[in-house]
């Protein structure tokens, strides 16, 4: 959740049929109008295109299709949080895509790589050879070859010119008005999960993307990386897809595997593929440690300017605040607010606006903000000596808490929702109210961000005693072997290096 402080008025919840909850929360018919963070204190990512491409000095001037990513390039680069500047890690997807590009189909196509700093697994291309992976897909990887694979299938759509064949048949200054006005209609200058799922200019169709996965193995192999990483990866983002979310298709985290459908079919075609090189295991460089070395200290999961999720715990150290969800919530920390889901349907979503000239957060919550809120039911209170104040809404099938909290000039806002009926309203807002505090100094100092260690497995190291050092999960057995894509049954080896996440 990104601060901004742009925000100085109220905008309506409309509580109502647009409410959909799954295994995550898709809060769209009682969230914000304009669904974005909302803090007194900015971040403002670096968003404007880089100056020193990694892989070419800049490019092509007069092509028009590099002229359409161009102006897309900032939109794209803010929705994801800005650019990720780490000169290790940079240089390890420039030797990458370097090596790539010396085998491209169009060999006076140029490209631009930039590393975004969203822990969402992604990549993709636009036209004019502006290609785009998170840090989150580089966490995952376990080796060069993987991410290698990635990028030759986003190479694969610019020069197969995918995108431009696309924006003939939607009429692409159609398109491009409508991102700008979707970008420009909020303060935030651009919904930040415009690109997350929304952008239609990075999506492709089901023929497109196996002629991409086609030209970025043939890619793979030519440059000597091991064709099969291709297959090995998509198999990789499965895994991830069920460890995150009972329900993939509705985790806004797995971005690449929304625009990139991961079949039994296509990870077959991938395999075929490859098998033009040679057997499985015998071809190609999967390039694991200098991979490694390029990705030992990567920034994982959210970013300071966004809080932090510690188990059941939301922490924000710019903002001094934190509080907890209960026990058997789930919380998603999105860009645009902080998301909780727990069992039976149960949600929580929390954001926060400037106070402005509001002197009564009673007549706060009746300034018309909230559709449904029944006035009879506000009450204003103090909450760990924080002035506050609650009341209750109804709407559709859903009844609402709204919980409102000034700390200086901010109003931290909850919305708890639970199917009518339910007794489980007041007991999970009750856990917000009870947790919800400033964090002492000494907390904000030892705040620290998670990031990927690399370490080599000792003589009497195991699977359980590593993943026992994770931090950041509680299911960190999972998570452990997930990131080092160990089999079922499979184990370690002296000597061999493994990643695990801790601060």
């Amino acid at each position: 959740m990104v601060p901004d402080k742009r925000m100085t008025r109220p905008e309506a919840f409309t509580l109502g049929r647009g409410f959909k909850l799954a295994s995550t929360l898709l809060i769209t018919g009682m969230a914000l109008a304009s669904c974005q963070s909302m803090f007194d204190q900015a971040y403002t990512p670096n968003v404007a295109p880089s100056t020193t491409p990694q892989i070419v000095e800049q490019v092509q001037k007069n092509d028009p299709r590099a002229q359409m990513g161009a102006r897309e390039h900032p939109r794209i680069v803010a929705s994801y949080g800005g650019e990720y500047k780490d000169a290790k890690t940079e240089r390890l997807v420039a030797r990458i895509a370097g090596a790539l590009t010396a085998v491209s189909e169009n060999p006076n196509q140029s490209f631009r790589i930039t590393i975004l700093n969203s822990p969402a697994i992604n990549a993709f291309a636009l036209p004019g050879g502006y290609l785009y992976v998170t840090r989150g897909l580089l966490a995952l990887a376990n080796d060069a070859s993987e991410v290698a694979a990635v990028l030759s299938h986003e190479m694969g759509h610019v020069t197969a010119n995918h995108g431009i064949e696309r924006q003939r048949r939607e009429e692409a200054e159609v398109i491009a008005s409508q991102v700008v006005a979707e970008v420009l209609s909020s303060d935030l200058a651009g919904k930040q999960a415009l690109a997350r799922g929304k952008l239609r200019l990075a999506a492709f169709s089901r023929q497109q993307e196996l002629q991409a996965d086609a030209i970025g193995i043939r890619m793979l192999g030519e440059a000597g990386y091991d064709p099969y990483a291709a297959s090995r990866f998509l198999d990789s983002m499965a895994a991830y897809a069920r460890y995150s979310s009972a329900d993939p298709d509705n985790d806004q985290s797995l971005d690449f595997l929304s625009s990139h459908p991961n079949s039994a079919q296509r990870v077959e075609l991938a395999r075929q593929h490859a098998r033009n090189f040679g057997q499985e295991g015998t071809v190609g460089d999967r390039g694991r440690d200098y991979f490694l070395a390029g990705i030992d200290g990567l920034l994982y999961g959210d970013s300071p300017q966004e809080g932090y999720v510690r188990g059941q715990t939301f922490l924000h150290g710019g903002l001094g605040i934190r509080f907890d969800v209960p026990p058997d919530f789930r919380i998603d920390n999105k860009v645009e607010a902080v998301l909780a889901t727990g069992p039976n349907e149960a949600a929580v979503r929390f954001d926060g606006v400037a106070a402005g000239d509001t002197t009564s957060l009673a007549n706060y919550l009746t300034s018309g903000w909230v559709a449904g809120l029944q006035p009879d039911t506000v009450h204003e209170t103090t909450l760990n000596g924080l002035p506050a104040a609650t009341a209750r809404a109804s709407a559709d099938r859903w009844d609402f808490d709204v919980t409102v909290i000034r700390v200086n000039t901010q109003i931290f806002r909850f919305l708890t929702a639970v199917p009518k009926g339910s007794d489980a309203l007041e007991k999970t807002a009750q856990t917000l109210r009870d947790t919800f505090r400033r964090m002492t100094p000494a907390e904000i100092a030892s705040l620290k961000p998670l990031r990927v260690r690399v370490v080599t497995v000792g003589a009497n190291d195991t699977v359980a005693s590593l993943s026992a050092r994770m931090m950041g999960t509680d299911r960190k057995l999972d998570l452990f072997k997930l990131i080092n894509a160990i089999p079922v049954g499979g184990g370690l080896a002296p000597g061999q290096r493994v990643k695990i996440i801790s601060e």
